[in-house]
């Protein structure tokens, strides 16, 4: 027996789980493509960018620092993105003559700083969860088709009268497709998620080190 002709004699609870199981692999899948690009560009463009920041910031060209920082070029770079609001908060202080204290300033560029960290990090984790919830729910939506299979298994035996074999097959043959597409999906679903995980958590230690880096920096420049 085909999967066509499998298909054909499926009945219609049968699949309609295979197409909700088609439609979650679908979407694990274009979850995981479009983060791993998204990660694999904001590796590149931040390798670029952090030795160039450093070396405006090196220079005292703040301005170029945060010129380069809200450019194009770098929009997918998480650095960029922390640097920049702890930038921007610094030139604002400075530029508007504020009473504050040498202390109270680097309070307000750290909680800029933490703040754009936050929307970094849960910007990179867009999606991600999706894939989560997939790899969990997946096998069980897998078993709901295989517990369907099971029933018109025994509908075939009852409306046959017989348990040969010949009563039994579509209805088991339903059972072991609806198990295996489950396990398909939730596999890579898994799969991904503990890569992208994994690489959020590194993208993570790179914005603390840059954020630490940075209010040092201002620390040495205002001192």
């Amino acid at each position: 027996m085909d999967l066509m002709e499998m298909w054909n004699q499926m009945g219609y609870v049968a699949k309609a789980v295979a197409l909700i199981l088609f439609i979650m692999s679908m979407w694990s899948f274009g979850v995981a493509i479009e983060r791993v690009f998204t990660y694999t560009q904001a590796r590149n463009q931040s390798k670029l960018y952090a030795p160039q920041v450093a070396k405006h910031l090196k220079d005292g060209r703040l301005k170029d620092a945060i010129a380069l920082s809200s450019s194009k070029n770098y929009r997918y770079s998480h650095l960029a993105k922390v640097v920049l609001a702890g930038l921007q908060e610094y030139q604002f202080q400075q530029e508007s003559g504020s009473n504050l204290s040498r202390e109270d300033i680097m309070d307000t560029v750290r909680r800029a700083i933490q703040r754009a960290s936050a929307l970094t990090a849960s910007d990179l984790k867009k999606g991600v969860s999706a894939l989560a919830t997939i790899g969990s729910t997946a096998p069980f939506v897998g078993l709901l088709g295989t517990v369907v299979g099971v029933i018109n298994a025994f509908q075939g035996i009852g409306a046959s009268g017989s348990a040969g074999i010949g009563a039994v097959s579509v209805g088991i043959s339903e059972a072991l497709v609806e198990t295996a597409l489950g396990l398909v999906v939730a596999i890579p679903a898994v799969w991904f998620y503990n890569y992208l995980t994994g690489r959020i958590e590194y993208f993570n230690v790179e914005m603390d080190n840059s954020s630490s880096e940075l209010v040092d920096y201002f620390i040495k420049k205002t001192a």
